[in-house]
């Protein structure tokens, strides 16, 4: 009897464990906690976005939001980490124009941008300027320009990272200028910002600048992008100015490359509806971002004529390393 008693008990959990198998495959996404990567450290920017994503997407979802900082290698490790995990959407991964648009040209790089990654959608636009100190004797970025045309190597600057778009569309404004300056690498925002308010650069290239600007210790001369800083709309912008490469800086979610349909579609809306929230406008705002929803199909789009455009342009400049 107890012989019998014990298989009937293994054929039920063997039962059991085949409806949660099936109900792994065939139900509805999801079914277990995500993980989204973040390739920043915390309490930066695109940290900042992903927790306040996580927040309202688990109550969309109906599921666990893990979020996990992967540093390193110029955001490139944790985006590579995003590339290589299963394409099931249970591990996806915040990504901005740098890793994707950028760098490749200049590092070997754990994944193909173009064929590696499914661009979920993209939630913010970041402005990023040109800024110097509140007491500096550069009033213009024109007087910034003719002082280091006057002044060869002598204007010293720095931004978040080697190679990553605002390094590079500075490089090029800079070339297109014919101005030859000392470029001082750093690693973050905030050794940027003690750098240029500490008199080690004169320049400094950086979207985490609210608070300085409020209190008068930095001010404005350039937005790298195309668009205007809102409320600046007589700072000149990289694309007024003519030079080859004025970058959106885009913020988005992406996963690994043959995401499911319905992850896609289950993201889309999710994203949409965060995005239209009162709580990620604050923080949209807080962090100096605008709110620009675009879907999967457009996102996609976005970035892939970007990493072209990008890449014509690089080349051109005989800037382009790979």
């Amino acid at each position: 009897m107890k012989i019998i008693q014990l298989v009937s008990r293994i054929l039920i959990f063997s039962s059991m464990a085949l409806v949660a198998c099936d109900a792994e495959v065939d139900g509805v996404y999801p079914s277990r906690p995500i993980t989204i990567i973040v390739p920043y450290a915390p309490g930066g920017g695109g940290d900042t976005f992903t927790r306040a994503i996580a927040v309202q997407a688990r109550d969309i979802l109906g599921t666990k939001i893990l979020v996990e900082n992967r540093m390193g290698g110029g955001a490139t490790i944790g985006v590579g980490s995003v590339a290589r995990s299963p394409a099931d959407g249970y591990t996806l991964g915040f990504v901005s124009s740098s890793p994707v648009v950028v760098v490749p040209n200049f590092f070997d790089v754990p994944y193909d941008p173009v064929t590696d990654l499914t661009y979920l959608a993209r939630f913010v636009v970041s402005p990023y300027p040109v800024l110097v100190r509140g007491d500096s004797p550069f009033n213009s970025f024109t007087e910034m320009l003719d002082y280091a045309r006057e002044n060869p190597g002598k204007l010293r600057w720095s931004t978040a990272g080697i190679n990553g778009a605002p390094h590079i569309a500075t490089e090029a404004a800079l070339q297109t200028e014919s101005v030859k300056s000392a470029f001082v690498p750093m690693q973050g925002s905030t050794e940027v910002l003690a750098g240029l308010l500490g008199g080690t650069i004169d320049m400094g290239v950086m979207s985490d600048y609210a608070g300085p600007l409020a209190a008068g210790d930095v001010r404005i001369l350039a937005e790298i992008g195309p668009e205007p800083i809102e409320g600046f709309p007589d700072i000149p912008t990289y694309k007024e100015l003519g030079y080859p490469l004025a970058p959106t800086i885009f913020f988005g979610l992406a996963g690994p490359a043959g995401l499911p349909d319905d992850v896609i579609r289950a993201w889309e809306s999710a994203l949409k509806t965060i995005s239209e929230s009162d709580s990620f406008k604050e923080v949209t705002q807080r962090l100096n971002g605008n709110v620009t929803y675009l879907d999967h199909a457009a996102f996609q789009a976005l970035v892939l004529s970007d990493i072209e455009s990008t890449r014509r342009a690089l080349d051109s400049l005989g800037m382009l390393e790979k």
